[in-house]
């Protein structure tokens, strides 16, 4: 899930019967339902509001600016990236916690960068019109590239901001995000990992948790502490029984609309694929923990990280084999297809629909067939290191950067460069034995 794509508002309602639930864009709320259903209107000033007040990390993960002058607050393994960078032999503040008694005790992280969203905008009409419609897909493709990167680099040219166009239900539509950027970031709160993770798994899905599950850090701007305005304000009371509850960040998704196609794809060989290698890289993290406290220290974090992805993977792929999960699926999927094979009211028909099922079923046959040699060299699945990936990014760095913008990966466009400087120059330490 470290697809930073979507800005997203998710909303549950705690009561004793089954929660009420969803998801939505920021600039796409379901206003009406939330008026009938629960006489909130959700503003465009609210929205705003909430929208700024929420913060991405480039690490992947979501916060809050609690404060006007750049506190933001955080779960305590999103931090625990930062942690482990600037820890050491000595000093292991992954472990022992941290707490900044003065703004200038605050420890710099060496390379995170956040963003704030503060505006959206469709450029759907723009990308659609670039595409020449006897363009087969390899044209369109590059077409479509070109056309996002020309968006992005003038949005940056213009606003100074961070900007990402966004591509939303596999092309439908695309918008263009602008963040504003914060590359100096201190951290000033974390406890020791001990309380953070009190409980275990069993409390970590559960309500109300008994552990201290936070890290605090400020944003900075010129060297001083940065000041905004929107920022959310801290309730000694917490929510209680009927309250309506609304949760923003980054990232979020949901796959509801895959295709059976997909899912037994998933069911039957991508998730089978990753959990055999997260479980053989568990047994390695462990066994090379056990050796040494050093050792254990170096690989905390991204022994957490694997066995959090295992354990969550494991779960999904549970429910693919359950037949009363699939089986509701598969007969909603074969009656939506009667639908519009037969057209409503029994008059016309829809073959472009069932077309469109095939052609997901094709495409998903064919990523199958490249699915490991993808994994392998763009997953860094065949060489799982941190050197690996830092020769990759400067060998295609002397490749695309005498390219035109337009022609590049877009992950070396203009728009990206400050964000692959801070990783490439990250002075985050490298342990060869590990």
């Amino acid at each position: 899930m470290k697809s930073f794509n979507l800005a997203l508002l998710s909303l549950t309602l705690a009561l004793t019967a089954r929660a009420d639930e969803g998801m939505w864009l920021f600039n796409q709320p379901p206003r009406q339902i939330l008026r009938e259903r629960y006489q909130f209107d959700a503003t465009d000033p609210w929205l705003e509001h909430l929208q700024k007040s929420s913060v991405r990390f480039n690490s992947g993960g979501s916060g809050s600016f609690v404060s006007e002058d750049g506190l933001l607050i955080s779960n305590h393994h999103v931090g625990a990236d930062a942690l482990q960078k600037f820890s050491t032999p000595q000093k292991n503040y992954l472990k022992t916690g941290f707490y900044a008694r003065t703004q200038a005790e605050e420890i710099k992280c060496l390379d995170l960068e956040l963003n704030v969203l503060q505006s959206i905008e469709d450029v759907t009409a723009r990308v659609n019109a670039a595409v020449p419609a006897s363009a087969d897909a390899t044209a369109a493709f590059l077409a479509r590239r070109k056309v996002i990167a020309d968006i992005e680099k003038e949005s940056l040219d213009k606003t100074g901001l961070r900007s990402d166009v966004v591509t939303l239900w596999q092309g439908g539509a695309y918008q263009l995000y602008r963040y504003k950027r914060y590359t100096d970031v201190r951290l000033v709160f974390a406890p020791e990992q001990q309380i953070a993770f009190y409980g275990g798994d069993p409390d970590n899905f559960e309500f109300p948790r008994y552990d201290l599950d936070i890290c605090l850090f400020r944003a900075y701007e010129n060297g001083q502490p940065a000041k905004v305005k929107d920022y959310l304000k801290f309730s000694p009371t917490g929510p209680k029984d009927g309250d309506l509850v609304f949760v923003s960040g980054h990232p979020g998704g949901t796959s509801r609309m895959l295709t059976m196609a997909e899912l037994e794809n998933l069911r039957d060989q991508a998730l089978p694929f990753r959990l055999g290698i997260l479980k053989r890289e568990e047994v390695m993290l462990v066994t090379w923990s056990a050796r040494t406290e050093e050792n254990a220290r170096r690989a905390r974090e991204l022994l957490f990280g694997v066995q959090n992805s295992r354990k969550a993977l494991d779960g999904r792929l549970a429910g693919l084999l359950d037949p009363d999960l699939m089986g509701p699926k598969a007969k909603a999927e074969e009656e939506f297809k009667l639908k519009v094979r037969v057209g409503p009211d029994g008059v016309g028909s829809f073959p472009e629909a069932l077309a469109a099922y095939d052609k997901i079923a094709q495409a998903t046959t064919t990523l199958a067939g490249q699915a490991i040699g993808s994994a392998m060299y763009e997953g860094a699945q065949g060489f799982n290191s941190e050197s690996f990936r830092i020769a990759r990014r400067l060998l295609r760095a002397g490749d695309e950067r005498t390219k035109p913008n337009g022609e590049r990966l877009r992950e070396y466009s203009d728009s990206g460069k400050i964000s692959l400087e801070l990783a490439l120059f990250s002075e985050e330490p490298i342990y060869n034995d590990m």
